[in-house]
């Protein structure tokens, strides 16, 4: 059996994390399969806020979800930058988050411009809003894309951002095929209990 892939491996962390009733924060909904995801491990109790700035991302999030058939959570829809996604956030939810979930790049749809993709100057502080909001031993997964031109400034920036969070207060890690530089790799970022 082979290694997981990239998207599989940032499920499998986020699975072992997100209980049903929990809340979950896809900050990126592109085509909307993590939106789907979460819906699904959070369960009927459980709420999904999605983000993205373009409006076909979220069109394609709602057909995705309304195409499934099991029980889901309370998906929210958000026409948002995800670096105000702790601005958007309810206030009571801050600190309880259980996953916030990136998969960085471009809207791999049909029709898409491939010309809007994430930039770090808006990712580094959505980044940062989700370490906020998370609950302690919440987890962040961030999909990078260095392959695509503007994606590999971006995965270098995340791979930095997560390398120098202080190792009190989080803990990171990288999953990556180390013999294609310019394939996609997950960093992900666990937000350490509080001590006491």
């Amino acid at each position: 059996m082979g290694f997981l892939s990239v998207l599989s491996y940032a499920h499998q962390l986020v699975t072992a994390r997100v209980q049903p009733g929990d809340v979950a924060v896809d900050a990126t909904a592109g085509t909307g399969a993590d939106t789907l995801f979460l819906a699904k491990a959070v369960g009927r109790r459980g709420r999904v806020f999605s983000f993205d700035i373009q409006e076909e991302a979220l069109r394609l999030t709602q057909e995705r979800l309304d195409k499934e058939s099991g029980p889901l959570g309370q998906v929210t829809l958000l026409h948002e930058s995800h670096a105000l996604l702790h601005d958007k956030l309810p206030e009571d939810l801050r600190g309880t988050i259980s996953a916030v979930m990136f998969n960085l790049g471009y809207l791999p749809a049909e029709g898409a411009d491939p010309a809007v993709i994430t930039k770090m100057d808006s990712t580094i502080p959505a980044l940062n809003a989700a370490l906020m909001v998370l609950r302690p031993r919440g987890i962040l997964t961030a999909v990078l894309y260095p392959g695509h031109p503007g994606g590999e400034e971006e995965a270098r920036a995340v791979t930095e951002w997560a390398a120098t969070l202080p190792a009190d207060g989080f803990q990171s890690i990288i999953y990556r095929q180390l013999q294609r530089p310019s394939a996609p790799y997950v960093v992900a970022v666990e937000k350490k209990a509080h001590k006491r």
